[in-house]
């Protein structure tokens, strides 16, 4: 039975291999994320593979400490955890490197007097250690962010590489037989239950039992729930677990700090939220006119939705305060799609991570709604960049009708093209709209387990033949 699971960095970690102009890698993300173990892996490739973990070996602390010289350094670590240590033959991981801040600050002299010397670290709560440094080497350290598991990597865990083909070749023109939708649409309920930490997921290989994966996900609650303590000096721990439920209750949902806790102070909640932010837990998806491009331009950032880590953790989470996801729970094993989509602010959420993960990893990604407010509340789940125009994105399922806030915003900024995301099939239709001018609005229907369509896209991996035809350039 497989142990490690393929990710999706595992292709951007060869890439960093072979790449001459190399720098030394930071590997960023929540802690379980599965960053150690890609790693270890990748180290396969490797000659040798010397793994350091600074919480275990508190000694190698000392060998950053005063001036430094990196193949000195080297050539101690190699005598200290007997590996050799060469140029072009080792991967040297230096784990759990917010426990030395002296050595996230040496990377960059990695890059400086020892090129050829392939060197990854990662850790857990680095983004705290890295706030507090005056400068870690911007630069010269190449970084890459880790998330939990896509629902494709999920496929790809299951064996199901033949389905990840067929909807990756399915387009608005070309959509999928109805067998191999309908079985994409099964995998998606299972992935918003077992969610995409790695441990769950290999509970759910091993065992096929729910059960087994929610013992994975509550001790992985209770370990985040440790690491609070750590952040005493800038917060309550109380304050971050009242605040992590609180966001777990209002998925897909505008955030509100008086529902989150009466017994705080907003701007201590908001602080609360940045450092959950930190820690890898939470994504804000921050208010946005719309306008124009950069959508953070124009961004309210005291107008916030808030994606939590993975669907699994957050149904976890409801269900340690007793029957409060049960309702969940059968709404996605036996709902039906439409009313899933339209009624599970899961869904949203989940949506929300899979547009995120499927983003490139080599920067912090921010993600943007948009709503209006007044006699009639408005609102576009997300907002994204195609063709260099501003998109909307809607996660809804049904008739024209029910995409009221969607034509509003269209007309408003004069777009042509939106995308919905539901768990129909693949599709498009137009749409005339009668009060602006019978203009035609083209909508491309994406379903919610083919969301990494939308980024290869985007981004150029794949182009999607007549989807965002050429008709308005």
């Amino acid at each position: 039975m497989q142990e490690y699971i393929q990710r999706n960095i595992d292709v951007e970690l060869l890439e960093w291999k072979n790449n001459p102009m190399r720098k030394p890698l930071l590997l960023r993300g929540a802690r379980q994320v599965g960053k150690s173990s890609a790693v270890r892996h990748f180290g396969k490739e490797f000659k040798y593979f010397a793994e350091v973990n600074f919480e275990r070996h508190k000694a190698v602390k000392t060998f950053f400490q005063g001036d430094i010289d990196i193949r000195l350094i080297a050539q101690k670590i190699a005598k200290y955890i007997n590996v050799p240590i060469e140029e072009g033959e080792t991967l040297l991981f230096l784990d759990e490197i917010q426990e030395c801040p002296e050595a996230i600050m040496a990377l960059r002299f990695f890059k400086e007097d020892y090129p050829g010397l392939h060197v990854i670290a990662a850790g857990s709560l680095l983004e705290f250690t890295l706030q507090e440094l005056p400068t870690y080497g911007v630069g010269r350290i190449h970084t890459l962010f880790m998330y939990p598991m896509t629902f494709d990597e999920f496929l790809k865990a299951n064996d199901e590489n033949g389905l990840i083909d067929m909807k990756g070749q399915a387009d608005s023109r070309h959509p999928l037989d109805d067998a191999f939708h309908e079985k994409l649409v099964e995998y998606f309920r299972i992935y918003l239950l077992v969610g995409g930490m790695p441990e769950a997921v290999l509970a759910w290989i091993k065992t096929h039992d729910f059960n087994q994966c929610s013992r994975v996900q509550e001790d992985i609650i209770l370990t985040y729930d440790d690491d609070f303590s750590k952040y005493k000096k800038r917060v309550s721990p109380d304050l971050l677990r009242t605040t992590m439920r609180g966001i777990c209750h209002q998925p897909g949902e505008k955030i509100t700090f008086k529902q989150i806790s009466a017994d705080y102070r907003s701007s201590q909640i908001r602080e609360a939220v940045r450092l959950l932010t930190l820690a890898g837990l939470t994504t804000p998806v921050v208010a946005t006119s719309g306008t124009g491009i950069p959508l953070d331009a124009e961004a309210n950032e005291k107008n916030m939705k808030i994606l939590f880590l993975d669907s699994g953790l957050l149904l976890t989470v409801l269900q340690l305060e007793g029957n409060l996801a049960q309702h969940l729970i059968e709404q996605i094993m036996t709902g039906n799609p439409q009313e899933l989509v339209n009624k599970g602010g899961l869904v949203e959420m989940v949506a929300g991570l899979e547009i995120l993960r499927n983003k490139p990893c080599v920067q912090r990604q921010r993600m943007f709604y948009w709503e209006k407010s007044g006699n009639s509340i408005a609102e576009i789940d997300y907002l994204d960049i195609f063709n260099l125009k501003v998109t909307p994105i809607e996660i809804k399922s049904g008739t024209q009708g029910g995409m009221k806030s969607l034509w509003l915003f269209m007309r408003e900024k004069h777009l042509t093209e939106a995308i919905r995301c539901s768990f129909e099939n693949f599709g498009e239709f137009c749409y005339t709209d009668s009060q602006a001018d019978n203009a035609v609005r083209h909508i491309t229907i994406v379903p919610l387990y083919a969301l990494e369509n939308l980024q290869k896209m985007k981004y150029g991996k794949v182009w999607l033949q007549e989807t965002f035809s050429n008709k308005n350039m």
